[in-house]
């Protein structure tokens, strides 16, 4: 018998509509996705609740009720208590390699930003700030439930042996995923493309991590050959550790914490809306899962994905929609989005080729309004610099939600004024 009132209700894809129970063990993928027919994604179906983050600074201690892992756990007799002192040493053994934990990020209005841009008193930009993060993005919020989750079944001795972790990723995603990886001393093989630079393939030897470096192959379809070879280590029995949501859902499920903590920290001071969310997209389930999660909180904020012109899948699976007339986009899935050839960007960490992520993204757009934007290359350059100028010590691919907000400030100038209150999401460290 569960001893605590749990949130998560069930999985259940967001194309197909298919089920599982939120009780089962590795829930990575819809059971009707296929080597051919990967379309699929799991969903998190929960009780819509505000999450009170207490006084507690480890988010994924104040938000146990909420969280999915935790659900699965709970219901196979793991109690809240044991679930809290195995949240608190993996934080801790993260702590030793990292030198920085999970705790709440700050959020609060960037006076210089706010003044640089024409705002008044009442209005601005305020900024959640993800770069003092484990390391240093949002992207190690994902990988931390699915961590959580494989430790958990461990312990209740599910989980009998150690698969290698697997990844494609050559930017933040595999940072976190070796530092979390190295933490728990967990093998893991992280694929990458040719292009990725020797000194952040020497970061991530120093953190124990096997790099493959992922050409491509005579017979490859279209898409991210660092991509076709972790999915080929999946199929040999890898496990997905990966931000990608088609191929493990539970990375959805931490990456909500950054949303809660947004709706958590504007009840606390006093505010409960803001004219505009902006969020870089390159995968999409940074967006995704925060978007989703201030839904659930009761914030109908409207929600601005951001990608660049040199690779914009999101935009253009949405636009084609817009065109045929197309609401329920998840049926919809192989028709509307498709490869971008040959992506290209200074915010090079959201460059994915294909926008996996992006169902819910399109919800939000939906339910709570809001634009898609693509921000021109010059404007990603532009904001990068007023980012650092502000203060900020995060990369092009961090500031790309920034980019967004000074593009729209521009072709749209009467959608907001000085008194509006829009926020952004710095993520990504400069290294």
């Amino acid at each position: 018998m569960s001893s605590t009132m749990m949130t998560a209700r069930r999985w259940q894809c967001v194309r197909c509509g298919a089920e599982v129970p939120m009780s089962t063990w590795m829930p990575f993928r819809c059971p009707n996705a296929t080597a051919s027919d990967r379309h699929h994604a799991l969903g998190i179906v929960d009780e819509p609740r505000p999450v009170d983050l207490g006084s507690h600074e480890q988010p994924f201690v104040a938000a146990d009720a909420h969280l999915a892992w935790a659900a699965c756990a709970d219901a196979n007799g793991m109690d809240a208590d044991r679930r809290r002192a195995l949240v608190l040493e993996t934080d801790d053994a993260v702590r030793a390699v990292d030198g920085t934990g999970f705790h709440v990020t700050p959020f609060g209005r960037s006076a210089v930003l706010s003044d640089e841009l024409g705002f008044d008193a009442d209005g601005g930009i305020w900024v959640k700030d993800e770069t003092g993060s484990v390391g240093g993005s949002q992207k190690a919020r994902f990988l931390f439930s699915i961590m959580l989750h494989l430790r958990a079944a461990e312990e209740l001795g599910v989980l009998t042996d150690r698969p290698p972790l697997a990844i494609a990723s050559c930017g933040n995603a595999a940072l976190a995923a070796a530092t979390l990886a190295k933490a728990v001393d967990w093998p893991i093989d992280v694929y990458v493309p040719t292009w990725m630079s020797d000194g952040f393939g020497n970061r991530l030897d120093q953190l124990g991590a096997t790099v493959h470096r992922s050409e491509r192959r005579a017979g490859d379809p279209p898409g991210d050959p660092a991509m076709m070879r972790f999915r080929e280590a999946v199929d040999a029995g890898a496990i997905p550790f990966t931000v990608q949501g088609p191929e493990n859902a539970l990375c959805l499920d931490g990456g909500r914490t950054l949303g809660w903590e947004i709706a958590d920290q504007l009840r606390r001071d006093g505010h409960e809306w803001l004219d505009g969310l902006f969020v870089q997209v390159g995968g999409g389930a940074f967006a995704s899962a925060t978007f989703t999660a201030l839904a659930a909180s009761g914030l109908d904020i409207p929600t601005f994905p951001v990608q660049t012109e040199g690779c914009a899948p999101l935009d253009r699976a949405l636009q084609r929609a817009a065109e045929r007339g197309i609401v329920d986009v998840g049926f919809h899935w192989d028709e509307l989005m498709s490869v971008w050839d040959a992506p290209t960007s200074l915010a090079d960490g959201i460059l994915d080729d294909e926008t996996y992520d992006w169902v819910d993204v399109a919800h939000s757009l939906r339910i709570a309004g809001g634009a898609s934007v693509v921000a021109a290359e010059s404007t990603v350059v532009e904001a990068h610099e007023l980012a650092i100028h502000a203060g900020f010590d995060a990369s092009p691919t961090g500031t790309a939600g920034l980019a967004g907000l000074l593009h729209l400030l521009e072709t749209d100038p009467d959608r907001f004024d000085e008194s509006s209150r829009l926020a952004i999401v710095m993520s990504g460290v400069m290294r």
